[in-house]
């Protein structure tokens, strides 16, 4: 069974569970300090890039992924992404392959090899910045703007995966939401990296027009933030009567779904969710429910494909 992320991760300073679980954080810790020291010999023939994040979840890496993909594509190189197999993924995993040729193996070093023999120019790793298996040409680290680093620990006292001074080792971050002001995270930022390259990116839904904003909706999801989910839509002036949340990843079974339904007929309410929700329904449970395509802007994408010239 999937467990909710605790919403003390996300408090603004930390409270006294932070506290308690501190002493817990220390495997992670030593994990990061061992990764710091380990050499890892290049792969050769083939640029890398990762998408990664220090937050766990809900940063928007999947998206990116796509997004930087298109990017070079244009460019005229031939791409593919990498994602670490996970039974628990499959969603994302659908969601890739309809954008892009995907390798998605047990290891990501496997998955490269593969990539190599099949003469792709850049691999796209959605996710991996821990991965000491691997070095890549650049590594980007995502933000959600909302959650930004939670209460700041690690876990399980937090969400963090590394400190936040860890961006002096990577080369770009994402800050990704809704039009927020990041000015204070950027100072933040630049504190830690002084030459770390900030790209700035909202959420643009794709078939918004599907939707009549005098209906009702109920809306439902399953993902790392679905706060992010949420304001995309009232930015959108969708009208949301009823919210239901289910943990990331969340498998959805019949009976779920029927329970969504007799909800929104109750509120007399269209039901509405994620494409990565849609893609984890069952054919047969997934009439009346419609979803949300997004795509990303990238508010200084002329500087992003400079940026990503430079290894190119």
């Amino acid at each position: 069974m999937k467990l909710k992320k605790p919403n003390f991760w996300d408090y603004k300073k930390p409270n006294l569970i932070s506290y308690l679980l501190l002493p817990l954080t220390l495997p992670v810790i030593i994990n990061n300090f061992l990764l710091v020291k380990k050499k890892i010999k290049d792969i050769e023939n083939i640029k890398k890039i990762c998408i990664g994040n220090i937050y766990i979840g809900g940063t928007a890496k999947t998206p990116l992924s796509i997004k930087i993909s298109q990017i070079i594509k244009k460019l005229g190189y031939k791409t593919a992404i990498i994602k670490k197999y996970y039974k628990d993924q499959l969603d994302e995993q659908e969601l890739l392959k309809k954008r892009d040729k995907l390798y998605t193996l047990n290891h990501r070093k496997e998955s490269l090899e593969r990539a190599i023999k099949d003469n792709i120019d850049v691999a796209i790793f959605d996710d991996g910045l821990q991965d000491g298996a691997l070095n890549y040409d650049l590594r980007f680290v995502c933000f959600n703007n909302d959650k930004w680093i939670g209460n700041g620990f690690l876990i399980p006292a937090g969400p963090l995966r590394e400190k936040l001074d860890s961006i002096s080792k990577y080369d770009a971050i994402f800050l990704n939401g809704n039009d927020e002001d990041n000015s204070i995270k950027k100072e933040i930022i630049k504190k830690y990296n002084p030459n770390i390259e900030i790209f700035e990116t909202s959420y643009a839904p794709v078939n918004i027009n599907k939707f009549n904003i005098e209906d009702k909706y109920l809306i439902f999801s399953g993902i790392g933030n679905p706060d992010t989910f949420k304001k995309t839509l009232a930015k959108n002036k969708i009208n949301i009567v009823k919210e239901i949340i289910f943990p990331d990843h969340y498998q959805y079974s019949s009976s779920d779904i029927d329970k969504i339904k007799f909800t929104a007929q109750n509120f007399d309410a269209k039901i509405l969710t994620t494409e990565k929700d849609y893609l984890r329904i069952k054919n047969e449970d997934s009439k009346e429910i419609e979803f949300l395509e997004i795509d990303i802007i990238v508010k200084q994408e002329v500087e992003l494909i400079n940026f990503l010239k430079t290894i190119l």
